[in-house]
């Protein structure tokens, strides 16, 4: 199928679909043409599924979250000085 710049950018998303079915189609310009959109090699990466990494995460403190005492915060500011 042959189509021109103008009508790929009307049609784009119906011509996409068209590409995924595997139909080739050329983009002209002034009837000459400029670009073959063709199916990828590879589809789009998949994504990961739910859950996959449920075991590859560690909480070293189940308290991370707990705010800090006074002392906690004295004792990390007297180690950095």
């Amino acid at each position: 199928m042959q189509v021109s710049v103008a009508e790929a950018k009307n049609r784009l998303t119906e011509l996409l679909k068209a590409v995924e079915d595997g139909e080739q189609i050329t983009i002209c310009r002034r009837g000459e043409p400029v670009v073959d959109l063709v199916r990828a090699t590879k589809p789009a990466k998949k994504k990961l599924p739910f859950g996959m990494l449920r075991d590859r995460i560690v909480i070293h403190d189940p308290d991370w979250w707990k705010p800090m005492s006074d002392e906690e915060v004295k004792k990390l500011l007297d180690e950095s000085s």
